[in-house]
């Protein structure tokens, strides 16, 4: 089968770009030949070994021949990217929509693929509706919070809905979501976790020594981890409010280490300033290698999130084994268990905080590291969950329902 994937994110810095990626791999080494459209503002971006990508190009901080003259925009932030959706003009939404869409009927014509998969209800799948070709789309969550923040982009949204052959979920939470908000599309909602790519995130057989003398760590310190956007549903605010209760009760014993970027940036770092805490470090964006390391030595992995449609993070966390801490909503349910970390409520400083402690002071650490890694392989190896998704590919392209 000939599959065209299309992403309004490049296939690295967001979570649908890395299941954008994961998917292309894995179609690959299942025998079928995949193409893949997403935005770039660097030509020296990353693409993925064998598989046919095709940029779209915005302007950052290069200059690009014919790229259009803004940034590719987001739901909320990118790591290279703070222009959002709800941030274009007319104007730039026009030349959004039209650069897309040229790139879309030409691959079409070259590739001719036989599928379309489109990331997030939005104006990408408005645009694969338009070519007539069978397409699938993945709800990711944040394109349902755009959808509630912008009516100006609803219309696109509801026509991509109801033209999918079917709407993939990512969670119970994000099926639920969608059926709520698009109703005469329910029947098309079909879940289908996320998965990982265990090429990628595995516990990194360097020595703890080794990785943490790569950032300068110290030995002596336990290490708490949170890896993702700076933006206000990621809830790194109140991570730094628990930050503030640990470091009060094992003064100079605990390190946290905040991996992302954001809009919230400068914001959380006077936050923690404020709070004087003096064992939290921003450390910025972080490529796979680091942060599988990170991952490998970190005692346990944070997922503070006040909206979390699935938690990828969560995933990559326990496949290097470390044990997650994350909030009881969204997806997160899904995947965090007692045997590999704990549920706190959103926005409950104290409760994290004690969870925090409780699991970086445990006495089988040892034990949950291997359940936890062995639990993600089992259940969350991306090339465990293809066959459920190629179905689905098989049924819109070939069966028309």
């Amino acid at each position: 089968m000939k599959i065209l994937m299309i992403n309004h994110f490049p296939l690295v810095g967001s979570g649908s770009g890395t299941y954008t990626r994961n998917i292309a791999v894995h179609l690959k080494k299942k025998g079928h030949e995949v193409s893949v459209i997403t935005p770039e503002n660097t030509e020296k971006f990353g693409a993925i070994p064998d598989i046919s990508t095709r940029p779209v190009f915005f302007t950052y901080d290069e200059k690009i021949e014919g790229a259009l003259p803004f940034n590719f925009p987001c739901f909320t932030t990118h790591p290279r990217s703070t222009m959002t959706f709800f941030d274009l003009s007319d104007g730039q939404l026009a030349e959004y929509l039209s650069a897309f869409e040229k790139a879309l009927n030409k691959e079409i014509a070259e590739f001719k693929p036989d599928i379309i998969h489109a990331q997030h209800i939005w104006l990408l799948s408005w645009l694969a509706k338009k070519t007539g070709i069978p397409y699938v789309v993945t709800a990711h969550g944040t394109d349902l919070m755009g959808y509630q923040q912008g009516e100006r982009f609803r219309k696109y949204a509801d026509e991509a809905a109801a033209g999918a052959k079917s709407i993939v979920t990512i969670s119970n939470d994000n099926g639920m979501l969608v059926r709520n908000m698009f109703p005469d599309c329910a029947d098309k909602a079909v879940y289908m976790k996320n998965g990982y790519d265990p090429d990628r995130f595995y516990p990194d057989q360097k020595t703890k020594e080794e990785i943490r003398a790569l950032f300068g760590i110290s030995l002596k310190e336990k290490l708490v981890l949170f890896a993702g956007k700076l933006a206000h549903f990621k809830g790194v605010d109140v991570l730094l409010e628990a930050a503030k209760l640990y470091e009060g009760e094992r003064p100079g014993k605990i390190l946290t280490i905040i991996a992302g970027e954001g809009e919230l940036a400068a914001q959380l770092k006077k936050q923690a300033g404020a709070y004087k805490l003096s064992d939290v470090h921003f450390f910025g964006h972080l490529d796979v290698p680091q942060l599988r390391g990170l991952y490998s030595t970190a005692d346990v992995s944070i997922v503070p999130s006040r909206r979390e449609p699935f938690g990828l993070v969560a995933i990559e966390a326990l496949a290097c084994g470390t044990p997650v801490v994350a909030t009881n909503q969204g997806g997160l349910p899904d995947i965090v268990s007692d045997e590999v970390g704990a549920l706190v409520e959103v926005d409950d400083a104290l409760g994290l905080s004690d969870a925090i402690l409780n699991e970086l002071y445990r006495q089988d650490k040892g034990q949950r590291r291997k359940a936890a890694a062995k639990y993600a392989f089992e259940n969350y190896a991306q090339d465990s969950l293809m066959d459920s998704l190629i179905n689905i590919f098989s049924l819109a392209a070939f069966k028309g329902f």
